[in-house]
């Protein structure tokens, strides 16, 4: 039989993975250990953790769930997290999965009374399992990736595929030759100073977020998995920074994490300039298979990409608490409509 564990602290958790979820073992940045400790350390730390954790003939089942009022859970995540999923250590089968799911579902039906669950990718598995374990479940579209399948292509090959006004855009405003750009894959002082200076400039209010992304960018620049990129203006104030991005590139796959970009340069789109040379770098120089612009539905990502993955949200809801029938319903409701 399944043996079941709640953690209430991520130093619990570590001490208990022994490594299951390091780099190591684990191909992608969203399903490691240390980026769940990152974003709760630095974006989540005022709401409580609590992770549960089913083991049965050396296969794991991890859960990272925050701990709400009332009695409610969420998936730790936020805006940052392109996916969150159960994790699995130990290489279990379809079968082992969904006991071990079995076990976690029942064991929260017992003290949780609401779950919700998003950004999620593949919802049919877990949404199964607590449906069979009690809980009112359901799961609803909600937003989607943008994903680029390389599938073999060169750079050459993948940019004469783009739209006619893109590459006639970037042709255009190389031939101004305004920007010197560079793409770096070690963080120095200097470097995150500049990707401050830009971020500050590109939105209206400052986001909570940047001590977050100094940590990923330190932690990702020592792995060796950095990309981060800048246009600066090639003329006027030496060299000063006006757009930026940040990638990362491991095990095939490159991840777009933020772009940010001086709104006073918009005429001379060096966001779009530095988006050209990264996915050159991506494709040609790192010759990756997969590159992934993350969550969001912005309209300029159908220009770069080609394939949109849909997330879901999944709600779920125990009816042994009344208080729960009205939200549950209005939830259905709202799921069939759309």
């Amino acid at each position: 039989m399944p043996t079941t564990r709640e953690y209430h602290s991520l130093a619990q958790v570590r001490d208990a993975l022994q490594g299951r979820l390091d780099r190591d073992a684990v191909p992608g940045l969203f399903g490691r250990f240390d980026w769940f400790d990152l974003l709760h350390r630095h974006c989540l730390a005022d709401v409580p953790v609590r992770v549960v954790m089913s083991e049965d003939n050396g296969a794991q089942a991890w859960l990272f769930l925050l701990e709400h009022e009332s009695r409610r859970l969420s998936a730790l995540a936020n805006w940052y997290s392109f996916d969150w999923s159960p994790l699995f250590t130990g290489d279990p089968d379809a079968a082992q999965r969904a006991h071990l799911l079995d076990t976690l579902s029942r064991h929260l039906l017992r003290s949780a009374s609401q779950i919700d669950l998003y950004p999620v990718e593949s919802s049919v598995e877990l949404l199964a399992s607590l449906r069979r374990t009690g809980w009112f479940a359901l799961s609803r579209p909600m937003g989607g990736r943008h994903i680029l399948p390389i599938a073999g292509r060169d750079f050459a090959t993948y940019w004469a595929s783009r739209p006619g006004r893109l590459r006639t855009l970037v042709r255009r405003r190389a031939r101004a030759n305004r920007y010197d750009l560079s793409i770096s894959d070690r963080l120095t002082d200097d470097l995150w100073r500049d990707y401050v200076d830009v971020h500050g400039r590109s939105w209206k209010e400052a986001e909570p977020g940047l001590n977050f992304l100094r940590a990923l960018v330190q932690q990702e620049s020592e792995a060796g998995t950095l990309r981060l990129g800048f246009a600066r203006e090639a003329e006027g104030n030496r060299g000063r920074a006006v757009a930026t991005q940040l990638w990362t590139v491991e095990n095939g796959v490159a991840l777009i994490h933020k772009l940010s970009h001086d709104r006073a340069h918009d005429a001379g789109s060096p966001g779009t300039l530095l988006s050209h040379a990264m996915f050159a770098q991506a494709i040609d120089g790192d010759r990756v298979a997969t590159i992934d612009y993350g969550t969001g539905d912005n309209p300029y990502k159908s220009d770069w990409m080609e394939e949109r993955v849909p997330l879901h949200r999944i709600d779920a809801f125990n009816p042994r608490h009344a208080s729960n029938w009205l939200p549950a319903a209005r939830t259905a409701i709202s799921a069939l409509v759309g």
